[in-house]
């Protein structure tokens, strides 16, 4: 045994057992197994567990709480057992090593980051040092669907939090994250008249054509400068091509930064409006995740990380990006810091990687947030 407690082939053991229980969001059953060993792991600490039962075709989230600290706000740990690699796909990557890299699906997204918070966690308990605050680590199973059935937990969890540390995987070579875009997500509905395109197309009023008009209205809402983007993702619509298309469909994505930005929008996309009588138009769709924008607070807990960081030896930076997490349920009101999982590349690709040289100033990092938060 290592004497030392962050000894990364040992945390890469653990790792590889978390990988290679494949955990698609839609396998509710293979979610629910990789909680039962992570439950298990915890089985000799002195932390309470609850399991929280899934529905609506998702896993089951557990929670791991601290036996002390918890009359208090304390650290809540969000990380997710999800991923979206599909079953099977760990024959195309299986768990392997080479150089300083290690693949697997859902190795980087986020099973390193989820384990090496646990395995943190872990060394506070049996080191017989106690952190200051009560921790809280808190394993999703949806996260990769945008937490349809985990919201609700995790926002009551944050709100009851002091600090909230996010173990989503570290961004361009090592940087923390203190701010994420908002996403919204829509579906336009669009409904015409057919008729037959060749005898008497002037009968028709074309679903497809109208939903043409409302993408390019959606495509000019798109500000790079601003960050906002909104992307026209899915489009479907017709039966043949000699039927004026009584019907036309779509899905879109949107981004942006700040809550401002939001409220200008949603409503502008909700109340998108036919320019073609006979045409009708209906939108749905919220925004699913708020802006997570930098807080006084928020800055704080970054420079704290990013002093513990120096100590350790390496240089803690930060970054804004573009891809939600579940960070954005808590930074609207707690102190929250994302990005605190392993380094690597290739989320969601079949070259996912981590980078095996993050294992140790990363979790000691994680450790040091533990025994230094007050």
């Amino acid at each position: 045994m290592s004497a030392n407690p962050f000894d990364p082939m040992t945390i890469l053991d653990g790792i590889r057992r978390w990988v290679e229980i494949e955990t698609p969001t839609e396998a509710a059953a293979q979610v629910n197994q990789l909680a039962s060993v992570v439950a298990d792991g915890y089985r000799d600490l002195p932390v309470r567990i609850e399991r929280v039962a899934g529905h609506s075709g998702c896993g089951d989230h557990l929670v791991a709480r601290s036996s002390w600290g918890q009359d208090a706000p304390g650290i809540l740990i969000l990380s997710h057992l999800d991923t979206v690699h599909p079953i099977g796909f760990i024959s195309r990557l299986p768990f392997s090593i080479e150089g300083d890299s290690a693949f697997g699906p859902g190795i980087y997204d986020m099973k390193g980051g989820a384990y090496l918070a646990y395995h943190a966690f872990g060394q506070v308990c049996i080191n017989g040092q106690r952190s200051p605050l009560g921790i809280t680590q808190l394993y999703v199973s949806d996260e990769e669907i945008g937490s349809p059935t985990s919201r609700a937990l995790i926002e009551a969890e944050g709100r009851k939090a002091k600090y909230v540390l996010v173990t989503e995987p570290a961004r361009d070579g090592g940087k923390i994250v203190t701010g994420r875009k908002g996403v919204a997500r829509f579906e336009i509905f669009v409904k015409g008249v057919a008729s037959h395109a060749g005898t008497r197309p002037e009968d028709g009023r074309s679903a497809v054509r109208e939903l043409a008009n409302l993408i390019q209205t959606l495509e000019a809402m798109n500000d790079l400068k601003r960050g906002i983007s909104i992307n026209v993702g899915v489009v479907r619509g017709g039966t043949r091509p000699n039927v004026i298309p009584e019907q036309a469909y779509a899905e879109v994505d949107m981004r942006v930064p700040t809550i401002a930005d939001a409220d200008e929008l949603v409503p502008k996309i909700l109340n998108l409006k036919s320019s073609t009588e006979g045409v009708s138009v209906r939108v749905i769709g919220e925004l699913n995740r708020p802006p997570y924008e930098k807080s006084n607070a928020g800055a704080a807990l970054y420079e704290h990380a990013r002093a513990l960081a120096a100590e350790i030896g390496f240089d803690l930076v930060d970054s804004s990006t573009g891809g939600g997490s579940d960070g954005n349920f808590t930074a609207p009101h707690t102190a929250t810091l994302d990005g605190l999982g392993v380094d690597g590349k290739g989320a969601h690709t079949d070259y996912e990687q981590m980078y095996i040289s993050s294992i140790e100033p990363r979790g000691r990092l994680l450790q040091r947030l533990f025994q230094t938060l007050r």
